[in-house]
């Protein structure tokens, strides 16, 4: 997806959709102004009847545009608007799938006709047939009345899709949603509902109460009854569990939602949450600034605001036995527990299945063909790789998505994804210090801080850490060179701790001489042994090691020997080696051999074979 998505832009949304490529979109959601008379900061919501339907007509010809061929458009209009801009819609060649209505059960007080208590929510498709609609997702199915009410064992276990009238409470709307007891209640008792208060329902005969006779949608039950209503105020906002099950059904993760007017950005927040790519459009300088800061605050996999309908991944909401009345109080609260304690393990595995969803995503936009260990440890590609992460608005840091990008590799989740460069650094040239990325590597295990090469490659500060002890011992290689050295030693220690159990070493090493008496001359032009000791007996020893060349490893200028010192409160540091054919038993064998028997502390641990 391109870069410049996942943000509002501040224009007029038909230049801003006609200014994008054909087919960028998958879902548009639209919720224009309505022609009433309502007070924006930047539009005068009240213009002439055939100019508004003109107008509507030029947008939604650009929303069919910009959605791709089997793309969705939903539309919310109010009674004035309704049948003209569904008219207008097909026009443009949508075609209609579903006339929902919401329902939001505190109308606004009307004069001399019915409180209008309702919106329309029209489903458009550009193709009758190819169209995304995820009804087999758990997600987007509700236990039937059967299964909820009835306790009916003939339920259909997968549940049902909602019916197309809507009981959604608007944003912000706080009490009940139930009927009075008494007939009589005052605002001032009004408070927010807790978890456990029913503030949904899934069909509208399921709540009768909130019907009432002055109200705009009519429900007759089959068997009448009295009603009640409690009603109250609403805002404008349209409500998140509303737009997250028209995402959720006809979006999939990293598709493209676009909301051709933003205004408090509410579409495009649902749809950073519900892991989905997204772009909005807004008139006004204000609204954009807020709904930027608002996007701003939210990660990938966070919850919805408002109270959900219970789904199908949910354990069961209670039911009515053959007996009629509520279940005692003691059972009520054993249940919402255990409610609650499912509802908040389901939230947190949302949360990081979006966040892995998304890592994957930066991943793809960012490896440039190359491993997922070649982008956590060099810092150029990891910095992109991060930035993606970050602008996909992911929960965590730079060592949080490293890590999980390594799970994600172990788990074989990365492989749709191919990988065409390989990054190789030859034995030969890593011979000049893979020591000394051993060395910092075990350094830090040592002082506590970190747990393991993982650790330290995927935090930023460690690995700068670790690329600075490395340093003191062979300077002037890159970043990089040092981390993908100790990366080549984990892979190749497996094998070396299983050769080192055949390999016997020789009995007597050289003479041992202290690190100041080295001089180039005095060292052989080979391969070999040797081992660095805080003592001339080796009761003490430092670090071990194999090499392809003996002079070119331990000619140490000063630099060196003072890095050597610093580890050690001995006054001097001594060496012994021997000149032989390393290679033969194969890379970093005959140096896991030397661990085994002199036990150095700074060798790094995946080199000690089983005792």
């Amino acid at each position: 997806m391109d870069e410049s998505f996942n943000t509002i832009r501040l224009g007029d949304c038909v230049a801003g959709m006609d200014a994008l490529p054909a087919g960028s979109a998958d879902l548009v959601f639209a919720d224009p102004p309505f022609n009433i008379g309502y007070s924006y900061d930047v539009y005068e919501d009240s213009v002439e009847h055939q100019e508004y339907i003109d107008w509507c007509g030029k947008w939604i010809a650009a929303v069919h545009r910009v959605l791709k061929a089997d793309g969705t458009f939903w539309l919310a209009i109010g009674d004035d608007y309704a049948a003209e801009l569904k008219i207008e819609s097909q026009k443009a060649g949508f075609h209609c799938r579903s006339w929902v209505i919401w329902y939001y059960t505190f109308g606004v007080n009307c004069s001399r006709k019915f409180t209008r208590s309702h919106t329309h929510l029209f489903h458009f498709v550009k193709d009758r047939e190819h169209f995304t609609f995820r009804d087999e997702d758990l997600d987007n199915r509700v236990p039937s009345a059967r299964e909820l009410v009835y306790n009916d064992s003939r339920a259909d276990p997968k549940g049902r899709l909602p019916d197309d009238t809507w009981i959604i409470r608007p944003a912000q709307m706080v009490g009940e949603m139930v009927g009075d007891d008494d007939g009589t209640w005052a605002p001032e008792s009004l408070a927010p509902p807790v978890d456990a208060d029913r503030t949904y329902t899934l069909r509208p005969q399921d709540l009768g109460q909130s019907f009432g006779s002055t109200e705009d949608t009519w429900y007759f039950p089959r068997v009448a009854g009295t009603f009640k209503e409690r009603a109250g105020f609403h805002g404008c906002q349209m409500p998140e569990q509303l737009l997250g099950r028209i995402i959720r059904t006809c979006s999939n993760p990293g598709e493209m939602v676009l909301d051709p007017f933003s205004g408090s950005a509410t579409t495009l927040a649902v749809a950073k949450k519900l892991g989905r790519c997204f772009l909005g459009f807004d008139v006004s300088k204000d609204y954009v600034q807020y709904g930027l800061d608002r996007l701003r605050a939210i990660r990938v996999g966070d919850r919805l605001d408002g109270s959900p309908e219970p789904m199908k991944s949910a354990p069961r909401t209670a039911k009515r036995g053959k007996k009629r009345g509520r279940m005692k109080k003691l059972e009520v609260a054993k249940f919402t527990q255990e409610e609650l304690h499912s509802s908040e393990k389901r939230y947190a595995r949302v949360q990081l299945e979006m966040t892995l969803q998304g890592v994957v995503e930066a991943f793809r936009r960012t490896h440039d063909g190359f491993s997922a260990d070649r982008v956590v440890a060099d810092p150029d590609l990891n910095k992109e790789f991060v930035g993606a992460c970050s602008n996909l608005g992911l929960v965590g840091d730079a060592r949080t998505w490293n890590m999980l990008l390594f799970r994600l590799r172990k788990g074989s989740k990365l492989s749709p994804i191919p990988t065409v460069h390989r990054t190789h650094l030859s034995w030969e040239d890593c011979d000049r210090y893979i020591f000394a990325s051993e060395i910092a590597w075990q350094r830090m295990l040592n002082d506590e801080a970190a747990t393991s090469l993982d650790e330290i490659l995927c935090d930023p500060a460690l690995a700068a850490e670790f690329d600075k002890l490395a340093r003191q011992f062979a300077p002037g290689h890159k970043p990089l060179e040092y981390r993908w050295a100790a990366l080549k030693l984990r892979k190749e220690a497996k094998d070396a701790r299983s050769r080192a159990i055949v390999l016997k070493l020789p009995h007597r090493f050289g003479v041992t001489v202290s690190i100041e008496e080295l001089t180039a001359r005095s060292l052989p032009e080979e391969a070999g042994l040797y081992v660095l000791s805080e003592d001339s007996k080796r009761s003490r020893n430092l670090y071990v090691g194999e090499t392809l060349n003996l002079r070119s490893r331990l000619t140490l200028n000063r630099r060196h020997v003072n890095a050597w010192r610093e580890l050690s409160p001995s006054p001097s540091i001594f060496v012994q080696m021997l000149a032989m054919d390393c290679t033969t038993a194969g890379k970093l064998a005959w140096q896991s051999c030397l661990v085994k028997k002199y036990k150095p502390r700074l060798n790094c641990f995946e080199l000690r074979p089983a005792s």
